[in-house]
């Protein structure tokens, strides 16, 4: 049975604070009271909006504490990932704005530099504040400066092989490095945590820090032996660590170690971080939390309210209709009717794949639930493999699988496929491996920002030898693509990975062109006569737009075709030259940066083969979006950045008027 709402907080705190320092003068009682009303706020605003809720309610007394002891935007704070990070953007005077949190125009679901000067770095992808933090602490003692750097990282964040890189750096630069590891889900020893936290509590003391550094020169000036006896003490107190340290891994790289400590404590999380800040050595803060904390039930299920669509309060997240539900049977039910998503679209067509081959395996990198592998887990749970947040290893795992003759599914994440180019090249493509990657949230992506966008995977893979990309439609098309990528044709097996691009949105009803078989390097024409004025070449995540957009041409007297290109790579390049030389004009919509892409491939095309056809090629621009061009909704994302139908029509009116 669910715990019901706790939330019930007095208002008054909050609204009143229009920089952290108010904090100081905040009674221990008026803290904890704070600490209600933001997680009364947060939960408000992310059931109106969506958001990431369980991860930002594990991180409220942190955050007020983190602001408390320590001088933001002079002291710096970068949070891994981001997504934790709205107590501290209330904290810092963004009360007044927050109900506009991940709409156009409004407040960011991420820290952003642009936004304040208390959002340190801007981040959204994970593992990397520990780099960040680092770097800025560095720049800050070049420049003469005095202030303080802090990494805040989750231990799922720490799964993530760039941290560890940085973990190595600091320990050897010995810079004052603050890391606060919060931790939400290891257990931890009580007897032996008491014990572990009292002696590295006793380590932060200024006490012990001035007499340690005293005893250390001492004993290596010890004639002829004080360097070997300094070894020994060294490897005596290393000893003495494993022992009575929970974890010793980051002594061993040069941290001091400090936890574990309660993470809803405020009074112990401000007595650690006023220690900490006089200690002139790199640490790592322990911090226990609970995700969902203060909201019972995110408390009971952190996973399903990480990220999450409007909800009632009191009632929790609807599972009508849900994405992530955990019944296969309803996943397979919800694809065979009206309009799935092309997420569940994809979880439905690898089961189906997966009940007839044995040799399919899925992978993701800590994402089961946002790529749609939850049902696969549970229906093939030795066929499943979430790596952790480690792209670069999933992809050269899925490699090492695929060598011995398995079918591996890596599904991704458009804008994390980013963090394992080389792999995707010098493990998969290279070696011709069979590799599927299932790039899920490809194209522009709603809500998330700049950091999310997954606009550069075909800019990115169109140039790599040995690859195929594909471009579904629709549902149809998806089954249709992963079959093939699966399947043991000649035609692409031995020919390196393929990737299945598709966006985060809802499949579109299906159109008879769908249905029909692949032809590799081919389309397929979804209507029109095959010549005349125009014809529209599209991604296939973009065949809503197009066929709007030819509509709203043909009721302008203007004959449009419809052209689903399907595949991205490899090309038939004389048919489609053809198909080109057909018409007056060739528009080329893609989902996708223009500058690289396939648009830009098909005009030089066009150039080569002598086509009399005018290009126009309608992509994203090849910038870094400005925020208010990257918050909002996937439709005003499109609509912003005139890829929507009315959009797309008008821009090709204006060239054929200008004929």
């Amino acid at each position: 049975m669910k715990k019901k709402n706790r939330l019930s907080a007095e208002s008054g705190l909050l609204q009143n604070l229009n920089s952290p320092s108010d904090l100081k003068n905040l009674s221990l009682r008026e803290l904890n009271q704070l600490a209600c009303e933001i997680r009364e706020q947060i939960v408000g605003t992310v059931a109106n909006n969506g958001g990431h809720l369980a991860s930002n309610l594990g991180v409220v007394e942190l955050s007020i504490a983190l602001h408390r002891i320590f001088d933001s935007p002079r002291d710096k704070i970068v949070w891994d990932v981001g997504h934790q990070c709205y107590a501290h953007k209330l904290l810092t005077g963004r009360f007044a704005s927050f109900s506009s949190l991940r709409k156009h125009g409004g407040v960011a679901g991420f820290p952003k530099m642009s936004e304040s000067p208390h959002d340190a770095f801007n981040t959204g992808h994970a593992s990397t504040s520990i780099s960040a933090a680092l770097g800025l602490l560095a720049a800050e003692i070049t420049l003469g400066g005095r202030g303080h750097a802090i990494a805040v990282i989750g231990d799922g964040a720490l799964t993530g092989g760039m941290a560890y890189e940085a973990l190595s750096h600091a320990g050897h630069l010995g810079l004052p490095l603050i890391v606060i590891l919060n931790d939400n889900k290891m257990a931890i020893s009580r007897n032996v945590g008491g014990l572990s936290k009292y002696l590295s509590r006793l380590s932060m003391k200024a006490n012990y820090q001035t007499f340690r550094r005293h005893f250390d020169t001492m004993a290596k000036k010890i004639p002829f032996i004080g360097e070997a006896f300094f070894a020994v003490v060294l490897r005596l107190k290393r000893a003495v660590k494993a022992v009575f340290y929970t974890d010793n891994f980051f002594v061993d790289l040069g941290f001091e170690y400090v936890g574990p400590i309660g993470g809803h404590n405020i009074s112990a999380l401000l007595s650690v971080f006023e220690d900490v800040r006089k200690l002139n050595r790199p640490v790592v803060i322990h911090i226990v939390t609970r995700k969902g904390k203060g909201y019972g039930y995110a408390e009971e299920e952190p996973d399903s309210y990480h990220g999450v669509a409007s909800f009632s309060v009191d009632g929790g997240i609807s599972r009508e209709g849900s994405l992530h539900s955990s019944s296969v049977n309803s996943i397979e039910a919800q694809a065979a009717e009206a309009r799935p998503t092309f997420t569940a679209a994809f979880s439905a067509a690898l089961i189906k794949a997966a009940r007839r081959d044995q040799g399919i395996v899925a992978l993701t990198a800590a994402m089961q639930k946002g790529t749609g592998l939850s049902p696969f887990m549970e229906t093939f749970p030795t066929r499943f493999y979430d790596v952790g947040i480690a792209e670069e290893h999933a992809i050269t795992f899925a490699a090492g699988l695929a060598a011995r003759g398995l079918k591996p599914v890596v599904a991704i994440y458009s804008t994390f496929i980013q963090r394992a180019v080389d792999q995707v090249i010098h493990d998969a493509a290279l070696q011709k491996l069979p590799v599927i990657l299932a790039l899920d949230r490809a194209g522009f992506v709603g809500d998330d920002g700049e950091t999310h966008q997954g606009l550069f995977d075909i800019a990115i893979f169109r140039s790599v030898p040995n690859m195929t990309i594909l471009s579904p439609a629709s549902e149809n098309e998806i089954q249709i693509m992963l079959d093939w990528a699966v399947s043991d044709e000649k035609l692409h097996r031995g020919a390196g990975p393929v990737i299945i691009r598709y966006p985060k949105a809802l499949c579109p009803k299906e159109d008879s062109a769908f249905s029909l078989p692949l032809e590799p390097g081919r389309g397929v024409l979804v209507s029109g006569s095959g010549a005349g004025t125009v014809c529209l070449f599209f991604t296939g995540g973009l065949y809503r737009e197009a066929a709007t957009a030819a509509e709203i041409l043909r009721s302008l007297g203007i004959a449009a075709d419809l052209y689903n290109l399907r595949f991205l790579k490899p090309v038939d390049e004389e048919y489609l030259a053809g198909l080109i030389n057909n018409y007056k004009l060739a528009v080329f919509i893609e989902e996708g940066m223009r500058e690289g892409g396939f648009g830009e491939y098909a005009a030089a095309l066009a150039c080569r083969r002598g086509c009399k056809a005018e290009i126009a090629v309608l992509a994203a621009e090849s910038v870094f979006f400005e925020e208010e061009k990257a918050l909002g909704s996937r439709d005003e994302l499109l609509a912003i950045n005139s890829m929507d139908g009315k959009s797309i029509a008008g821009r090709i009116e204006s060239i054929i008027i200008k004929q």
